[in-house]
């Protein structure tokens, strides 16, 4: 026998992922991890006997429930499903998921959707920080269909902006969790730093690279990833994540001047395969360092003018917007959004063997 579960397939941002809700889920963390590995087909390259799509950004799950506080609508855990291997991740958030949350909470009945636009305050349970979502809900029905257009995504959706309320050192514990703007690590000059999502940021020049290379070539580049990743390893300790060798973050960045009227280029790996785009976290930080004194992007970025500045963050397939809020004084980042868009896939059951659940089957 196997047991069917509600499920909503949505593309969010530039991934795609299956929303649950919590009380559809186990309540034991192992066996939650274990039926959604299956849900999702792991551990195979291929997930041929799932719904994952056989790459990192799209073998992912949102797992929404009511919030107990009494200033946030929803709880939102991300998780990572690990396509060749049988690993569940939960130590990051997902902000390309995070855009679908909002629509997902306001059809399944966990906020009331207003006539026009409806507010979704979203706690990440995963590092407990907190976003404002703004979803089009006119009529008092969430609309998918609009001409917001973002890079990595062919045609064109509904707006949904996010305004991120308390992420500086969500995972780190700090903005800059070595109190440094700029480090040496492995002979390397590095910034880590961490906006939402801890992210370790190198000139690609210092690794012998222009940082406009492509995907294709830079996954081809073992040479490359495999000094990258001794120094993610490194730097893990250094920000107070302790040992990452089994974990999806930090995210590793090369950046270089933009070549597209951005902010910054960038190529980043998560954590050993290079994005085809950029992550929504990942690109706050990075655009958050674009206006720290002393980072590496120094001499790379070009900031914009104005106290709450539109910055595009390039990548293999386009640009990235976020929009910075520096404080009055100008000598930190207040504030961080961008708009994003997302699409409800499919709506209905996925079935699961009996054993994914410690059951005989």
């Amino acid at each position: 026998m196997q047991t069917a579960i509600p499920c909503t397939m949505m593309r969010g941002g530039t991934s795609k992922g299956a929303y649950f809700l919590a009380d559809d889920l186990p309540d034991d963390p192992a066996v939650r991890d274990k039926v959604l590995l299956t849900v999702m087909g792991s551990p195979d390259a291929r997930q041929i006997d799932g719904i994952g799509g056989a790459t990192s950004l799209t073998s992912k799950v949102a797992v929404i429930a009511p919030s107990s506080d009494p200033e946030i609508d929803v709880d939102y855990l991300f998780l990572q499903v690990v396509v060749d291997e049988a690993r569940v991740d939960d130590g990051q958030n997902c902000g390309n998921i995070l855009v679908g949350v909002g629509p997902y909470a306001i059809e399944h009945g966990l906020v009331p959707a207003q006539d026009g636009t409806t507010p979704v305050r979203i706690r990440m349970v995963n590092t407990d920080a907190r976003v404002e979502a703004i979803v089009q809900t006119p009529g008092g029905v969430v609309e998918y269909e609009g001409d917001a257009a973002i890079d990595g995504v062919p045609g064109s959706a509904a707006p949904v902006l996010l305004d991120f309320l308390d992420t500086a050192g969500s995972s780190c514990g700090s903005l800059l969790p070595t109190g440094n703007a700029c480090d040496t690590v492995e002979g390397v000059a590095v910034t880590m730093i961490d906006n939402g999502m801890p992210v370790i940021i190198m000139r690609a020049g210092d690794l012998g690279r222009s940082g406009y290379e492509s995907k294709a070539e830079l996954d081809a580049d073992e040479a490359l990833k495999m000094r990258i990743d001794k120094i993610r390893l490194a730097c893990g300790p250094l920000m107070n994540l302790g040992d990452v060798s089994a974990r999806t973050f930090p995210k590793m960045f090369l950046v270089a001047a933009p070549r597209e009227g951005g902010l910054i280029s960038t190529r980043s790996f998560i954590p050993h395969d290079c994005h085809a785009a950029v992550g929504v976290f990942a690109a706050v930080s990075v655009a958050t360092a674009c206006f720290t004194p002393g980072a590496v992007t120094d001499g790379l970025a070009v900031v914009p003018e104005g106290a709450r500045k539109t910055c595009g963050i390039e990548h293999p397939t386009g640009v990235f917007v976020t929009t910075i809020k520096l404080s009055a004084d100008g000598a930190q980042v207040e504030r961080a959004g961008i708009m994003r868009t997302t699409r409800k896939l499919f709506d209905g059951k996925v079935f699961v063997p009996a054993a994914s659940f410690g059951q005989a089957a």
